[in-house]
């Protein structure tokens, strides 16, 4: 009997996983996770992947960086004189939060121990928050070095936790035009902040 070979596409648009053998289980690698036939989809993200302009050297991290005013418009969550918390604002699921230093440095080993280490303490601390405000279930939590590897912002390094629940591959239908909106990022980061509060970490953003 002919079956149709059923191809796996990744979480970052324009990669195309071999297709699966009827008689094995393939994992696909997408960026940072690795799924089992079922994977997230996230095709509003080519708004992002268009949107890169290597030639202009724009860092929207560093732009961020010097415009602690607008930390509400820019869903900045927290901040210090180290690093930076923020909602992705082309999320791969509800609450995808990004951490990153604010010095524009591209390789974690070239960061000083100490900022390492906030690093570390800020994503146990954001992983405990978005249990509270978003219910996650579990966790997908890394980074991508390189453009290669799917890094959007390659020179400027971040780390990305992205909430998950059981069976939400399926959660987000794709259809044509489907991305979500400010208002939902706002709602988000409010859910995140009021969650911190009572958990006693990270000081609110204003």
């Amino acid at each position: 009997e002919h079956r149709p070979r059923r191809a796996s596409f990744c979480a970052e648009p324009g990669r195309v996983a071999p297709p699966y053998s009827s008689s094995s289980r393939v994992a696909t690698i997408c960026g940072m996770a690795e799924f089992e036939r079922n994977n997230i989809w996230a095709p509003w993200r080519m708004d992002y992947i268009a949107g890169i302009d290597d030639s202009r050297g724009e860092c929207f991290l560093c732009d961020y960086r010097g415009q602690p005013k607008r930390d509400a418009e820019h869903h900045v969550l927290h901040r210090t004189a180290s690093i930076i918390l923020l909602l992705n604002r082309f999320p791969y699921s509800n609450g995808h939060v990004l951490i990153a230093p604010l010095d524009h440095i591209a390789q974690p080993e070239d960061l000083p121990e100490s900022i390492m280490f906030e690093i570390a303490r800020a994503m146990c601390d954001a992983k405990r928050v978005l249990t509270a405000a978003v219910n996650a279930q579990g966790f997908n939590i890394g980074m991508n070095l390189g453009r290669c590897a799917g890094a959007g912002l390659p020179d400027h390094q971040h780390w990305h936790i992205v909430p998950r629940w059981s069976g939400d591959t399926n959660f987000m239908p794709v259809l044509g035009g489907v991305r979500v909106v400010p208002d939902c990022l706002d709602r988000v980061r409010e859910k995140f902040i009021a969650a911190a509060a009572r958990l006693g970490v990270f000081q609110p953003v204003a």
